[in-house]
Parts: C-alpha cells; sequence; structure tokens
C-alpha cells in the first residue's frame, strides 16, 4: 500500500499544476484534487513513517525481502495505469504508431555525463598515470622518454585546471554578444565557431604534451567494459535496438578522444550495433603514441557529422530525429534533431540558451501540450529549430516517452 500512495501523491501533484483553470472540468477532476490534496499527502507520510519504524528491528535478508515486495508492489500499480483503456490517440509514447516498412527513428546521443557517470577524459587520465612508472629510478633505457605516474598527475591535473579557466573566459565571451529577443539559431552558430576554436585548440594541447603515450588497447577496453553508465541508460538503449517492430538507427556523437573506449563501454551491454563518432587514437601495434585521428572536436563537428548522417540516409522512408545530450557542444545538435532532449543541469548551456531565445520546457509539461495541440489539430508536430528543447533527470524519463513501459 505504501508505494502505491506515494505514487498516486506524486501523480496528483503533477497532473493538477498542469491543469487550466478556465478550461471545462476535467474528467478525472475528483481523483486529481483527492491525490494532490494536503490531506493525502500527510496520510502518506504517515504511512512511510510507520513503515520505516516497523522495519527498524528487522535483519537485513527480512528488508531484503521489504524491498523487493516495494518495487513488486510499484510495479503492478504501473502495469494497472497502462492497462486502461484510451479513448483517444495520444503522443506517447513517440513511437506508438511506428511503422517500420514506412518509418524510421534515428536517435542521436552524446556520451560523456549523458550516458555516463564520469567523463571519459578523467577514465584516460587514470590510465595513464597506473601504468606510469612510480618513479625514474631502475627505468630501462627504453621508458626513460616516459614521465613518472607523479609527474604524469601533476601535469594532468594543469591541463584540466588551464581547461576549465578557458572554457569558462570562453562562455563569459559569448554571453557579452547583444542578447537576441528570439530564437537566433544564426547567432548561436557564430558564437559556437569560437567555442569550436577553443574546443580543438584544447584537444591539440593535450595532443602536443604526450599525456596520451603508451596506453595499451587491452587496458582502454578493460576501462571501457567497467565504465559506469546512468541508471537505465543502457536498458533504454538495449529496449530500443532490440525491438524487431522497430526501425532504428543510434549514433553516439562524442568528443571522447578514443572511439575503443565508447565501442567496449557499449559491447559490454550488448550494444555492438550502436554507431560511434569520435576521435580515435593513434597506435603502433597496441600501444597509442599519443596522437589523436580529431574526428569529432568541436560542436560544429558534431553538427556537421549530424548533418552528413542524415543527408547519406535513404529518403524512402519518413524519419523522425532525436538527439540527447547535456552540454553546450549538443546545443546545435539538440536544436536541428526534430526532439531535442537535455538530460542534467550544465549551467553553462542555460546560459547559452536563454542568451540566444532557445527555450528549457520540462519534458512532462512539454508533452500534456503537445497532447492538447495532437487533440485540436490531429497532429503532433514534432519539428527541428524550433527553438524548444525538452529537459529531463533521467533516463527513465526518455525512455518512458520514446518506448513507453
Amino acid at each position: 500500500m505504501t508505494p502505491c500512495m506515494r505514487l498516486y501523491a506524486f501523480l496528483g501533484e503533477e497532473v493538477q499544476a498542469l491543469l487550466d483553470p478556465s478550461e471545462s472540468p476535467h474528467p478525472y477532476q475528483k481523483w486529481i484534487s483527492n491525490y494532490s490534496s494536503e490531506a493525502f499527502k500527510d496520510v502518506t507520510l504517515q504511512t512511510e513513517v510507520l513503515l520505516e519504524k516497523l522495519s527498524v528491528s528487522l535483519t537485513g535478508e527480512e528488508l531484503d525481502i521489504i524491498e523487493k515486495l516495494y518495487h513488486q508492489a510499484m510495479k503492478l500499480e504501473i502495469e494497472f495505469f497502462l492497462a486502461q483503456p484510451l479513448a483517444q490517440k495520444t503522443v506517447v509514447p513517440l513511437l506508438t504508431e511506428h511503422n517500420p516498412a514506412e518509418d524510421r527513428l534515428i536517435l542521436f546521443s552524446d556520451f560523456d555525463l549523458t550516458c555516463t557517470v564520469i567523463d571519459s577524459s578523467a577514465i584516460l587520465a587514470e590510465i595513464t598515470i597506473i601504468s606510469a612508472p612510480k618513479s625514474y629510478q631502475n627505468l630501462s633505457e627504453n621508458q626513460l622518454t616516459q614521465m613518472s605516474s607523479a609527474d604524469l598527475r601533476s601535469l594532468w591535473e594543469e591541463l584540466s585546471k588551464l581547461y576549465t579557466e578557458e572554457y569558462e573566459h570562453c562562455i563569459e565571451g559569448i554571453l557579452l554578444s547583444d542578447k537576441a529577443e528570439q530564437f537566433n539559431v544564426e547567432g548561436l552558430r557564430k558564437v559556437l565557431e569560437q567555442l569550436s576554436e577553443f574546443e580543438k585548440r584544447a584537444t591539440l594541447r593535450v595532443i602536443y604534451s604526450w599525456v596520451l603515450k603508451g596506453l595499451n588497447v587491452k587496458d582502454i577496453k578493460q576501462a571501457g567494459e567497467t565504465l559506469l553508465f546512468q541508471d537505465g541508460c543502457t536498458n533504454f538503449f538495449q529496449s530500443l535496438t532490440r525491438n524487431e517492430k522497430l526501425n532504428t538507427n543510434v549514433h553516439v556523437l562524442s568528443y571522447c578522444w578514443c572511439a575503443d573506449l565508447i565501442r567496449s563501454a557499449f559491447s559490454s551491454g550488448g550494444l555492438d550495433i550502436i554507431n560511434v563518432h569520435a576521435n580515435e587514437f593513434v597506435y603502433e601495434v597496441s600501444s597509442s603514441t599519443g596522437g589523436v585521428v580529431m574526428r569529432v572536436a568541436s560542436p560544429i563537428d558534431k553538427v556537421a557529422a549530424f548533418t552528413n548522417i542524415l543527408q547519406n540516409c535513404d529518403k524512402d522512408k519518413k524519419t523522425l530525429t532525436i538527439y540527447i545530450g547535456d552540454s553546450v557542444g549538443d546545443l546545435l545538435c539538440l536544436l536541428e534533431a526534430d526532439v531535442g532532449i537535455v538530460i542534467g543541469s550544465s549551467s553553462s548551456l542555460r546560459r547559452v540558451e536563454s542568451h540566444f531565445g532557445v527555450s528549457f520546457v520540462p519534458l512532462f509539461p512539454g508533452v500534456v501540450k503537445k497532447q492538447k495541440q495532437y487533440a485540436r489539430n490531429g497532429s503532433p508536430s514534432w519539428k527541428g529549430l524550433s527553438g524548444v528543447l525538452y529537459t529531463v533527470s533521467t533516463w527513465a524519463e526518455i525512455h518512458a516517452f520514446v518506448l513507453g513501459s
């Protein structure tokens, strides 16, 4: 009963906030009013407190059983809602009316901090430091050109600090331009060319510092296999790519210096089908030379890859595009896609988007608005370059929006 009460209180409050007082009474108004009331919230809280008190004396094994029952109760309640008949067509799940013979979904995603918990540059830095000799003593002749782990750590810290300072300076410079009164994609594109030049200089600085030299491809792939993904990310991609009723292509666009790291990360989840567009290490046999083939090193490179992928697609099907990202570097792709989804809360992204007239709308209220448009016009009309991006905090929201349960 406890999880169901919390779910009902949450749904009631969320729906109540979206009701328009000027519209005719909602057919579920009584239900919404009851479960969004302060009285119901109080009862819900009291029930949770009681459950906490009753659980104090339980063993670890008994708490595990309680947790499983809690999850099962929530699952059954969600299945109850999903089983209810619908009297009208809905805009969600997004792929409800997808016909693989006529339709195609092309989903694009950033990688670092969109899919992952940790930035890939930090992972690569840690591999170099762990692989380096502890000191210069007892080095063989062919190791004398290597830095010690302590020197490498100091150099990485210096490079990271310099990048952060120059990035903030670049963003501040962008915000010195005249603020747009309405959505201005061309103005945004011009200033992101400045950011692109900065990103490329930063990557070259890393290359010429030789901090990426000597990494073994086996170590890189092992690091990728253990890379932590955001909760729900892997499950979403697995559900999307393994559904035989869908015609989908998935592309990951990333500044990551080493595409092998990304490939091994997805491969560990059985997602070899994902197309990776990123920079590539240069190897001699199985060891990195320190060189990087720069293929996707800036916001302009990203949107160029995005555009190129779409141009090379067959034109025999109706194509819907989704882009998922978290940073300023993703902004042009987010805007070009039919549906741009921002995950997380990057402060620099929000400062830049407001400066150029881009609107950020939480996904749930955005979907409700689209549903109302659908009811009036018969079409949800998802189109790129609208100047509207949808925000989420978890991959579970993306999963529900695109695929449903």
